[in-house]
């Protein structure tokens, strides 16, 4: 059994170590030490399920399969699940070695049938989870052996998920693929499919290969058997050069930081702070990548670190030796810094900034030190500062979270929503200092479930938005579209429908300012479109990236410094300049199991009936939204529903329901909230924006922990037929939003010159 120097993680493996059966500790199915060639052979026994009687051979493939299409078909940020950390061959689990090696082989085959007698050129990368490694020296050896190309980092090391998909865009390559699980809990992980955008997979793109594992099986079960070819470790198409040669691929990335954050407005800004810049490196694999960035652009030393070292297990971040309720178990709350739970007394507290023990590590900090904090992939940040405990009442009433560090200190937490706003206002305010704003128009791209003071602030500042549902993918998509009317009509008006319906007229040749999302992704435009090595252009790159968010904030942060002002003030600042009404936000997650579950049969079945109750939950709203839309239902029908359902709560200024790709936005005269299930898990998500934080809290709350209970009048005005039903209908709204005036241009692969 593998051993940890922390007890915690011990007591994770002993757990795994205990529940995992000995017919999968003993399996024995491919061997990745073998560095030489060799093959797998798929028999059909191990489609079906392990009997030790009647099929000793079972691995359930056909049940992984099931739950792996099916969350192809919504998965918002890559297919993710938990996986046996210790045996990486357990399919019992839906991330697992087989898994990895058919969806690897899947999307091979795929491209080689697109893209017949040409050479594929793909790029792959890794965070630090667990088995990272193992399932990366996977996917390199089973495109090898079909053909393909893939760069990867010298010694198969480290990168961001940005960087790769800078890589696959600015490279011209087919794609790629990432490992990583976001900002998710330690023992679930995923592969991140890129398409030659550098974009994530949109669920047709998913499909495809899908449905090239359903082939794959239906051959296994013809002919008794199918051989997976794996190719040796040093197949010469597992390239580690290219990347070498700039610097895993750094050199390229400054080149365009510099024509957009990284201007000289904002590094000279940094070169002249006097203090120091914490970041907070969790799991540490952003340090690998983000020092050398920082070294390149001359601002290093402006920075100190926290965690450098890389480490599955997060450095213990988030993780408890118990649950929310108290019992005895190991149980991880992620590492999303602006997780908010309550401790048995009903306190609300941060349990993932408990477990950085900022009381003790910034002791020594002047006040005002401020620390950001990136998530394992390096995509995402969360913006904290130090501050005088006097600032409590002023904190409280703009509506921003903080945690006492000690008798006169206190830690700032920013949400999303509101560290997004400042740094979309000095981006802008440095635009127009520097007599650049007024070259284009400038519009951004939000996720319907981020903040009201985004549209708001945008609207006073002349800046059009446009609203998608979650998802990254999703602001790469609306990029996309707006880029092929800049190449079709590069002197007429650009014009995209938003999620909600609208037709947004962007004018003429417009850049975007910003694109980001409330859980702490964003991305910002350049001056000029950005173009890649074979021509293709782009007014921003795929992926949200923390390394664009850190030198802006930093920039920010510096400035403040000089005028001798905190970031919350600077907020409260932007609220009244731009007399912004919705100032506060909310998130609640609700949570229908314990993923930390290491009893895989236990976790199974708590996941189904969790994903019942999700399911329940979003189809009693999303049903009414899309009985509306379809006109069997009229808003005063809605209101007359909710009113009945929520004795405690009072819907008659609701103006409106829609549904938005993904979930159910009930839009207020003084606020919004939006029902959504996690299309990764068993979890309900409550977003509310609005004019007063305990209001929309509450309804949050309440509307995010409903069980979903048809009651009589909801039956009254949706028939069973319908509403059994909706999701379907809602999946073809969806895909029509999709698909309206997208940007189909085929791929063209090009000759390469490396």
């Amino acid at each position: 059994m593998r051993v940890s120097t922390v007890e915690l993680e011990n007591e994770l493996f002993k757990s795994v170590y205990d529940k995992t059966p000995d017919y999968i500790k003993n399996l024995e199915l491919m061997d990745f030490s073998n560095t030489g060639e060799f093959t797998f052979t798929l028999y059909k026994e191990h489609l079906d399920d392990y009997d030790p009687e009647e099929n000793p051979c079972g691995l359930g493939l056909k049940e992984w399969f099931a739950g792996y299409a099916k969350e192809a078909k919504v998965s918002t940020a890559g297919i993710r699940g938990p996986q046996n950390i210790l045996y990486p061959q357990d399919t019992r689990f839906p991330i697992n070695l087989v898994g990895v090696v058919l969806a690897t082989l899947a999307k091979a085959l795929v491209a080689n049938e697109k893209y017949k007698g040409k050479q594929i050129v793909k790029v792959a990368g890794r965070e630090v989870r667990y088995n990272s490694d193992l399932f990366l020296d996977a996917i390199t050896r089973i495109q090898a052996a079909q053909g393909i190309r893939t760069l990867v980092p010298e010694g198969k090391k480290s990168i961001p998920i940005w960087l790769a998909s800078f890589l696959a865009f600015k490279l011209d390559l087919l794609g790629g693929e990432y490992i990583t699980s976001s900002h998710g809990i330690s023992v679930k992980n995923a592969t991140k499919d890129l398409n030659s955008q550098g974009s994530q997979y949109l669920p047709e793109e998913s499909m495809e290969f899908v449905s090239k594992i359903q082939e794959i099986f239906d051959l296994t079960e013809k002919n008794g058997s199918y051989e997976i070819k794996i190719s040796a470790q040093d197949n010469p198409l597992i390239d580690e050069k290219v990347l070498k040669s700039f610097d895993d691929g750094v050199d390229l990335y400054i080149e365009y930081l510099k024509s957009g954050v990284a201007k000289d407005f904002n590094l000279d800004l940094i070169e002249d702070f006097k203090n120091k810049i914490v970041i907070e490196n969790v799991g540490g694999s952003a340090y690998r990548t983000l020092s050398r960035v920082l070294k390149k652009l001359n601002i290093d030393g402006k920075f100190v670190w926290f965690n450098t070292e890389e480490d599955p297990f997060f450095h213990s971040i988030g993780k408890y030796d118990h649950t929310p309720k108290g019992e005895k178990a190991f149980y991880d709350y992620s590492v999303d810094a602006t997780v908010i739970a309550k401790t048995q007394s009903g306190e609300k507290f941060f349990p993932v900034i408990k477990t950085l023990y900022y009381d003790e590590k910034l002791r020594d900090f002047p006040e005002g030190t401020v620390v950001l904090i990136t998530d394992p992939d390096h995509d995402r940040l969360t913006i904290c500062q130090t501050e005088n405990i006097k600032r409590i009442e002023a904190l409280k009433e703009a509506g921003i979270d903080y945690i006492e560090l000690g008798k006169d200190t206190i830690l700032t937490v920013f949400t999303a929503n509101q560290a997004f706003l400042m740094l979309m206002d000095f981006e802008t305010k440095q635009l127009k200092a520097q007599n650049l704003w007024s070259n284009h128009p400038r519009f951004m791209i939000k996720t319907t479930a981020s903040a009201l003071s985004w549209d708001e602030w945008a609207k006073n500042q002349g800046v059009k938005v446009v609203n998608v549902p979650v998802g990254f993918k999703e602001i790469a998509n609306i990029m996309k579209k707006v880029e092929l009317q800049l190449k079709l009509h590069h002197d007429k008006d650009v014009v995209v429908d938003d999620v909600f319906g609208n037709s947004i007229n962007l004018g003429s040749n417009p850049r975007l300012l910003f694109g980001g999302e409330e859980s702490g992704g964003m991305i910002m435009g350049c001056e000029e479109l950005i173009k890649s090595q074979n021509g293709r252009f782009a007014i921003a790159m795929r992926e949200k990236s923390a390394t664009e968010a850190i030198i802006v904030a930093s920039a920010l942060v510096s400035k403040l410094e000089k005028e001798k002002k905190s970031l919350s003030e600077y907020l409260v600042n932007i609220f009244e300049e731009n007399n912004i009404v919705g100032r506060f936000d909310t998130r609640v997650d609700i949570a229908y199991y314990n993923e930390s579950e290491p009893d895989i049969n236990k976790l199974k079945k708590e996941k189904i009936l969790g994903e019942e109750k999700r399911t329940k939950n979003d189809l009693f709203y999303l049903s009414m939204a899309i009985s509306v839309k379809e006109g069997k239902m009229t808003l005063e029908n809605v209101r007359e529903v909710l009113n009945d359902s929520f004795a405690s709560l009072d819907f008659n200024n609701l103006v409106s329901i829609k549904f938005v790709g993904d979930g159910t936005y009930l839009e207020f005269t003084d606020k919004y909230i939006e029902i959504r299930p996690s299309g990764t898990d068993a979890k309900t998500k409550a977003y509310g924006g609005g004019a007063d934080k305990s209001v929309i809290e509450t309804y949050a709350t309440i509307l995010g922990n409903y069980s979903g209970e048809r009651t009589e009048l909801h039956k009254k005005y949706v028939d069973d037929k319908f509403y059994n039903s909706a999701k379907d209908v809602a999946m073809r709204y969806y895909l029509e939003f999709v698909d309206k005036d997208a940007n189909n241009e085929p791929f063209v692969i090009p000759e390469y010159k490396f």
